[in-house]
């Protein structure tokens, strides 16, 4: 007599404990490493030598605005919104609802592709706000790197970060190394890179032009812009686990409410950010996507 084999969700709920526990041992290893390396005479003469944060501008500004807060809430949402829409539209088979373009009829996709593509519009005027706000007030010195001591001293964050003894925290003043190279990386490599690749992908791209193509083949495009998405997920992650473990009151003030409190504003208006990117999360249904989606074309569902 014999079994019959574990349906599909419960292997993937077995695939999801093992990769969780595997995540967590790689975890605790990383974290003994990285306390023993600090040990080590060596080792620790560079972290006295390098103490993670790198020079910077006499004149960078102080402070976290309030427009950033506003930025970083938007951000944060349509980030969500584009990763559930843009992890759909992949296993999407048949799908239930197609938009169709009243300008271009030949111009057709799957409602949750033009829901996907709506939101990247919105999030790159977004970017170009923000752009344009941080050189416009100065504060690009403090993501754009100016000193080539800020190597050293993002390594030096970062085995401070992984034998859980965190770098000091002067957010307020200025970001350490680690926290500098990152968003640079996430605002001037990984956002051009999504952009750039996402146009290609996208059924605005000019199909018919055959140089430009083999130029920059599909193929690529796809490859490079799902690594992009996970690494956006990944720095999310980590971003929000940092912010709650190294002084979570005072972090959360800084982004939320522009001061630099310990009081519990900061996470209030933390919580009304989550429950504004569910309540969009839940909003994201047929009934809104079938209005907003007509405004600009038809929508046919099965």
């Amino acid at each position: 007599m014999t079994t019959a084999p574990p349906s599909d969700p419960r292997r993937r709920r077995i695939r999801w404990v093992v990769a969780g526990a595997l995540l967590v041992a790689f975890a605790v290893v990383v974290v003994l490493v990285a306390r023993w390396l600090t040990t080590l005479d060596p080792v620790a003469q560079f972290l006295a030598r390098y103490p993670g944060y790198a020079p910077m501008p006499a004149d960078v500004p102080v402070g976290i605005p309030a427009w950033l807060g506003w930025q970083h809430f938007l951000n944060a949402l349509l980030l969500v919104l584009i990763v559930r829409t843009g992890w759909r539209s992949r296993g999407e088979k048949r799908p239930d609802a197609t938009w169709t373009s009243r300008r271009n009829r030949r111009r057709r996709m799957s409602l949750t592709v033009w829901t996907h593509l709506a939101l990247d519009v919105l999030w790159v005027a977004n970017g170009v706000v923000y752009l344009v706000l941080l050189f416009a007030t100065g504060h690009w010195m403090r993501v754009v790197p100016t000193d080539w001591a800020v190597v050293p001293n993002a390594l030096s964050a970062t085995l401070q970060y992984a034998s859980l003894q965190w770098p000091l925290e002067q957010a307020w003043v200025t970001y350490n190394a680690l926290q500098q190279l990152s968003y640079f990386a996430v605002v001037f490599v990984a956002a051009p890179l999504a952009i750039v690749t996402g146009v290609r992908m996208s059924a605005y791209w000019p199909r018919d032009a055959a140089r430009v193509n083999r130029i920059y083949p599909f193929a690529l495009a796809t490859r490079v812009h799902l690594p992009v998405m996970f690494f956006f997920v990944a720095f999310t992650v980590t971003h929000v686990v940092l912010v709650l473990a190294t002084d979570a009151l005072r972090n959360l003030n800084a982004i939320y409410t522009a001061r630099d409190a310990s009081d519990w504003w900061g996470f209030a208006v933390f919580l009304v950010s989550l429950a504004a990117i569910a309540g969009a999360w839940a909003l994201l249904r047929p009934p809104l996507l079938d209005r907003a989606a007509n405004t600009v074309g038809e929508v046919t569902r099965r």
